[in-house]
């Protein structure tokens, strides 16, 4: 006999918990698996401890700052500090104990372990049958890519998770991918003083976002001492006594104490029983509609979408499913507007299209760009502002398709610039807005025409029109 409750979701990670508190406060019995950690990658393995790491570094790189502008600072690095509170963080020890109990106190029912569909209409775990009257929800998260080089699978490579809980650091690191999380795992070890170097396949590091996005962070990476090697594939990986050497196409091999893989995460939808349903995955990823739904009375949320592998996408999706299965009408899921930050120094934010998709899109584009040196701002901030503001419009709509803030908190300036790209908000009315003065996010006015002369640099000669006063 199957157990009958209202909804079953199939992954408590940050999306599948986030939905299934919401369902629960709304009084609906709600039953909710996982054979991993409730809570997901974000709060234990990914977003929380790596944002921590990277804060330590940034108080390093101010501190080495100081000379020649507020006195002089002599800095020695502690690892300790870090590890502990990361460990801390992660509730003593990457354990849910206080996640599962926060789910179970509020009337859920936890089960661990991995599910399996038995048709559209029963999900099995380890013998025990549940039947959802609601639905179900698809939420199993993703794991780290480990891309197919001979020799990989013999060195003993790092992840993210083993990078996160690193308590002694490693003499030196070769880093694999240079996405986001290996830029930003890569700058947080070479400023407390190992050796890096970060290997690229693309032509550029951040191959996902505006090229001069990467080229600046390269050279600003570069100058810390990172080795940065782009456009290189490898060939193959071995261990040679306690280093791993990862020999590149074309010549050349970098030799250092760990390798960490981190290009990028996939999704492994089998053992699911995906196939006994109506559920469309051969894309991979789960197919959905704008209310994610996948099949009837299942939805899907998070990265088994394929709609962008970050928190704040799940948890966005989350809302959406928790009012469609409640019997409301929520708005349809859009991601014209997704915004993304590189947490490194100078942060990369990005919202939208780049200049390049957009223009294989067939529209017609203007762009602007504005260093942020040459802003009021970036001039005040002195050392640490290598920076560029780069705004993408479609001149026949007159609104912002999409932007990019490289620099000294873009993570934030990018608010503004999500909510432009999202409202399509008309340039004209981003031109004539009142900006604080002096802010970095001014710099977004200043590169429009919204005070100052001669603020903006047009790339795009034919976007005078749309983009200067």
């Amino acid at each position: 006999m199957a157990e009958q409750v209202d909804v079953v979701i199939v992954g408590l990670g940050t999306a599948g918990e986030d939905l299934g508190l919401r369902l629960l406060d709304a009084g609906l019995d709600v039953v909710g698996i996982d054979p991993a950690l409730v809570g997901g990658e974000c709060p234990y393995w990914a977003c929380i401890p790596s944002k921590m790491m990277i804060r330590a570094t940034s108080m390093l790189a101010e501190a080495r700052r100081v000379d020649g502008y507020a006195g002089h600072a002599d800095v020695a690095t502690d690892w300790t500090p870090v590890a502990r509170r990361i460990r801390e963080q992660a509730t003593g020890g990457w354990d849910d104990t206080v996640a599962v109990s926060r789910f179970e106190e509020r009337g859920g029912h936890f089960v661990r372990g991995r599910a399996r569909f038995d048709g559209g209409d029963t999900v099995v775990v380890d013998g025990d049958r549940f039947r959802a009257r609601r639905g179900f929800v698809v939420s199993t998260g993703s794991s780290p890519a480990i891309p197919p080089i001979p020799g990989l699978g013999d060195v003993g490579y790092w992840t993210t998770h083993d990078a996160v809980r690193v308590e002694s650091l490693p003499r030196s690191l070769t880093v694999l991918g240079g996405g986001a999380v290996g830029c930003e795992l890569g700058q947080v070890f070479a400023r407390f003083g190992v050796e890096v170097s970060i290997v690229e396949g693309s032509d550029r590091l951040l191959p996902r976002e505006e090229p001069i996005a990467g080229e600046l962070l390269a050279e600003v990476l570069c100058r810390e001492g990172i080795a940065v090697e782009v456009g290189r594939a490898v060939e193959r990986v071995a261990r040679t006594g306690n280093e791993v050497t990862v020999s590149l196409e074309g010549g050349g091999d970098i030799a250092a104490q760990r390798l960490l893989v981190a290009t990028g995460r996939t999704v492994d939808l089998d053992g699911l029983g995906l196939e006994t349903t109506r559920v469309d995955w051969s894309s991979g990823f789960v197919g959905v509609d704008e209310r994610l739904r996948a099949a009837d009375g299942i939805w899907a949320i998070g990265d088994v979408t394929g709609k962008g592998m970050f928190t704040h996408v799940a948890l966005y999706q989350s809302a959406i499913v928790a009012a469609d299965v409640l019997g409301g009408d929520p708005p349809p899921a859009t991601y014209h507007a997704l915004p993304r930050v590189t947490f490194t120094e100078p942060e990369v934010g990005a919202v939208g299209t780049t200049e390049d998709e957009a223009r294989a899109a067939g529209l017609d584009v203007a762009v602007v760009q504005k260093q942020v040196a040459g802003t009021f701002r970036g001039w005040v901030q002195g050392p640490g502002n290598e920076g560029v503001i780069k705004l993408v419009a479609d001149r026949g709509a007159g609104v912002l398709v999409g932007a990019t803030a490289v620099g000294p908190h873009s993570g934030e300036v990018l608010s503004m610039l999500t909510t432009a790209v999202h409202a399509k908000l008309p340039v004209a009315t981003l031109r004539h807005m009142i900006y604080a003065f002096p802010t970095f996010h001014g710099g977004v006015g200043e590169a429009l025409g919204a005070y100052g002369r001669g603020t903006g640099t047009v790339l795009d000669p034919g976007a005078a029109p749309l983009l200067e006063p």
